[in-house]
């Protein structure tokens, strides 16, 4: 009979395209039947027939048992076959494993070859039960005479103490021993094992620091200097000596070799073994600094990035290093690499900011537009030039700007502008961002405005003056709603020039523009804050003219209130509840402010009036205020605290007064129904308190019935002198059924009323009307300051607007304002000290950690040590015994080690 091979079937998959679920069910029925054939090589076939079907996606586990007849087999190369169809589909969950444990003690003490074969298989589909049962042997292997069997066994060696870990304390003594194996094969090996196990928990393998040590400066194999590196990366930082100790032979490996990926882990190592800090590490930052420069001008993409990844670990430590590379982070900034570019971002500090965001800023500007410079826009503050390159084309993708604009502010606005030394030029980028970004980034440009202009006084009249800019530019309310039009920062504009308005020149020449009828087209929100905005400032420039009060002037203001009034009515009529109340609040002020200036006579004609009945001096006779008084009325209301920026615990730090229950009842309830029934079979009646009365709520039809055969006994009438009928129930006590009755009902009531404001009631009498006169805020007329001289306004304007020869000093507000008698909460510290407890652990199935090594011998570090010797390896020695080891004896020889 003719069988189908391995390469048959594989010829045959590629000659069946078309039909290859047919081709393939054809397969596995000539399969099903070949390995259940008593010919061996038959089975064998069949079974590496089904493994290469597996990889294609196929199931195999219906074949496991015949899988471990292969395995079982006597011959070498049917042997292989097994174990490799064990290694690709056996698993965990796999039944017939449980059949495989004396099969595999079997042939790990069998032939070399099927030693090797075995090991090979087991660190595919070891299980727990398995690496109970077999550690003994795969330890005992690592003794084994030959070379490629003693590898094996130290790989196999780590999926076994990963799945039982109760055997990696014998395992770490023999690993030990493999460092000093005369084959470098499995010392690598070796290395290779204790690197994956020393990631998890690095304090067990401090012991094995002298030989590690002596292997870096002895080995010329890259392969393990990489392992030996990271290794010594995890074990540094719980070992304070090993960084002085590693400094020299990391900087050699750093300055000689020509691997690059060695070269990128030991300077990898350096940053995460705290290797740079002192004045010894200066040198070796220094050093990983040009190394990872020269990576950025690599025509490799893949070695500009993992240098982008060292150097922003070492930006924290040394950014003065970074700056000495400005220029080649600057041309990555242009890369054509979106990844490349986004990840040079990380590297911003205080020296090269404004420098990466100008070119960022013109990746995002339109190729058809001209480069708008957040720099060349202030005119009045000395900034130092930046050249301009043009960059290669970046991608102009919706995605790609949001991110970019987004990463500009977060460049700035991180741990609080740590990175902003110039504030006028921040608000400036933020300006430029609004019209240039094409994204939604209005909300986060106006949350920016506002926290900045907040934290920085010094920064408030530049602020301002850019915000006169937009509220008076034509373009952003024209295309205000539309998608990337960053209509959002309107709303920041006007809320700045309202909350500042005493830093322009002409404050009422921004009126107009903030009620002009084509803000209806924006956000409600903005709207509103519009109209609060253009009261504030009429009420400061009202308290402006009275302080500076002259009769010509009261023409100007009544113009001023007759078209903010007429501009008013128009919100009124808002569909929008915020803005129309609003507005209709405000013109309610102003109509009272127009009548006291319609009722308002100048001063020249009540002193005539005062002349005509008297003949004495008229004008000292008048005692009054020259200036309406009414124009003091809105300035108090906007004006009485300043806003501050809040610190962030100010409400967790709110102490809690003494008999406050923040869990109680704020209003105690009041309409707890009480129900009874009349003596004479009348119907039954919820009594509930109305106006300070008991009431009596009838009830008729069938609920008049259902209610009377529950009728209570012993229930009296009596009758005022005013005739009202009171029900007076009897005390009795309540069963518990009654009152969950009642409790049921209360909260259904409850939630019926929940949101009704006329069942709003308080307990409390009213204070009365004579109590606490002098708590009235009074505004005081008579002490006004004598009015002062003015230049003549111009439009824009602000008050201090002369040109400045030295920065202005910026200072930022960080903590915020805490509220009184607030308690401070204290900070969370950072950091904590590195302890055992707090290392993660590879091995956290077990209930007890396995135990800690003897610690190695403390060695001294001389500060003159020549480079060119190497310490002596220490060696361990210990006794040996031949054969099974049994637990007894285990503990035997643990207690001659710690002796």
């Amino acid at each position: 009979m003719w069988e189908r091979t391995l390469q048959d079937l594989i010829r045959g998959l590629r000659a069946n395209k078309n039909d290859e679920a047919k081709f393939i069910a054809q397969a596995m029925d000539e399969i099903r039947k070949e390995i259940k054939s008593k010919d061996m090589e038959l089975k064998a076939a069949a079974v590496m027939k089904l493994t290469y079907l597996d990889m294609l996606g196929y199931d195999m586990n219906w074949a496991s048992f015949h899988v471990i007849e292969v395995m079982s087999s006597s011959k070498i190369h049917l042997k292989t076959v097994g174990y490799l169809a064990a290694a690709q589909s056996f698993h965990e969950d796999t039944d017939v494993l449980m059949l495989t444990t004396n099969l595999l003690k079997k042939d790990l003490s069998s032939t070399p070859a099927d030693v090797a074969v075995t090991l090979n298989g087991l660190s595919h589909f070891v299980t727990h039960d398995l690496a109970r049962d077999l550690s003994p042997e795969v330890i005992a292997m690592l003794n084994h005479s030959r070379p490629h069997i003693r590898k094996r066994a130290v790989a196999a060696l780590y999926r076994i103490c990963e799945k039982y870990p109760s055997a990696l304390p014998q395992g770490i003594i023999r690993l030990q021993e493999r460092l000093d194996d005369s084959d470098s094969g499995v010392v690598t090996a070796a290395v290779n094992v204790l690197c994956e196990l020393a990631r998890r928990n690095p304090q067990d393998y401090l012991p094995l620091a002298p030989q590690l040590f002596h292997l870096l400066t002895t080995s010329s194999n890259n392969w393990m200097l990489i392992k030996l590196v990271k290794l010594f990366g995890s074990l540094s930082p719980h070992e304070p000596r090993l960084v002085k100790k590693l400094q020299p032979p990391i900087t050699d490996l750093i300055s000689s070799t020509s691997a690059i990926s060695l070269l990128y882990e030991c300077v990898h190592t350096c940053i995460t073994g705290n290797m740079l800090q002192g004045t010894s590490g200066l040198s070796l930052a220094r050093t990983c600094v040009s190394k990872l420069a020269a990576f950025l001008q690599d025509a490799d993409q893949n070695l500009k990035y993992i240098a982008l990844l060292a150097m922003v670990k070492i930006v924290p430590t040394h950014p003065h290093l970074m700056a000495e590379h400005q220029d080649v982070i600057l041309a990555i900034v242009d890369d054509d690499d979106i990844s490349i570019r986004m990840r040079a971002l990380d590297l911003v500090n205080r020296n090269n900011l404004q420098s990466i965001i100008q070119q960022l800023l013109s990746h995002l500007v339109q190729p058809q537009t001209s480069v708008p410079s957040a720099i060349q826009s202030l005119s009045q503050h000395v900034v130092p030039s930046v050249p301009t390159k043009t960059p290669s084309a970046p991608s102009q993708s919706p995605a790609y700007r949001l991110i970019l604009s987004q990463r500009i502010i977060s460049m700035c606005s991180g741990s609080t502008y740590d990175n902003v030394t110039d504030f006028e030029w921040y608000l400036s980028v933020l300006v430029d961002l609004t019209y240039i970004s094409n994204v939604n980034i209005g909300v986060q440009i106006r949350d920016q405005l506002i926290d900045v202009v907040g934290r920085v006084r010094a920064v408030r009249a530049y602020a301002v003056k850019l915000m006169v800019k937009l509220l008076s530019d034509e373009t952003l309310l024209l295309h205000a709603g539309g998608p990337g039009s960053c209509s959002e920062v309107l709303w920041a504009a006007a809320w700045i020039c309202g909350e500042y308005c005493s830093e322009l020149l002409a404050p009422e020449e921004l009126l107009p523009y903030l009620l002009r009828s084509d803000i209806v087209n924006l956000d409600p929100d903005t709207v509103a804050v519009y109209l609060q905005a253009a009261n504030k400032i009429f009420g400061y420039w009202a308290t402006e003219a009275a302080q500076q009060w002259s009769d010509d002037l009261l023409d100007k203001v009544r113009a001023v209130v007759d078209s903010m009034m007429e501009q008013m009515e128009g919100f009124v009529s808002s569909p929008h509840i915020e803005v129309q109340e609003r507005a209709a609040n405000i013109l309610q002020l102003f109509t009272f402010i127009k009548h006291d200036l319609a009722t308002h006579r100048p001063r020249s004609d009540a002193v005539a009036d005062i002349s005509s009945f008297t003949d004495l001096d008229s004008s000292s006779m008048y005692t009054g205020p020259s200036f309406p008084k009414s124009l003091y009325l809105i300035h108090p209301l906007c004006s009485a605290y300043e806003l501050n920026p809040v610190a962030a615990a100010a409400q967790a730090s709110v102490p809690i007064p003494e008999g406050l229950d923040l869990d109680a009842w704020i209003v105690p309830s009041m309409q707890a129904p009480l129900y009874d029934e009349d003596e004479g079979g009348g119907g039954g009646g919820e009594v509930t308190m109305v106006g300070g009365k008991k009431t009596k709520k009838s009830k008729k039809g069938k609920e008049k019935e259902s209610t009377g055969r529950a009728k209570s006994k012993g229930t009296k009438k009596r009758k005022e002198d005013e005739g009202n009928e009171v029900l007076i129930p009897q005390e009795e006590p309540e069963t518990p059924e009654d009152r969950a009755e009642r409790e049921r009902r209360k909260a259904e009531r409850l939630e019926r009323m929940r949101d009704d404001p006329y069942y709003i009631t308080d307990d409390q009498p009213p204070k009365p009307a004579t109590d606490d006169i002098d708590s009235i805020p009074v505004v005081r007329l008579d002490e006004l300051t004598p009015p002062t001289t003015k230049v003549e306004p111009r439009l824009f304007a602000l008050k201090s607007s002369s040109a400045r020869s030295t920065p202005l000093r910026f200072v930022v507000e960080k903590d915020g304002e805490m509220p009184s008698g607030a308690i401070p909460t204290p900070p969370q510290s950072q950091s904590a000290p590195i302890t055992r407890q707090q290392t993660p652990n590879l091995f956290e199935r077990i209930s007890t950690p396995p135990p800690i090594l003897p610690s190695f011998q403390q060695y001294e570090v001389p500060d003159d040590e020549p480079r060119a010797s190497t310490p002596k390896p220490i060696k361990v020695t210990r006794a040996r015994k031949k054969g099974a080891t049994t637990g007894k004896k285990k503990r035997t020889a643990k207690a001659e080690q710690t002796e």
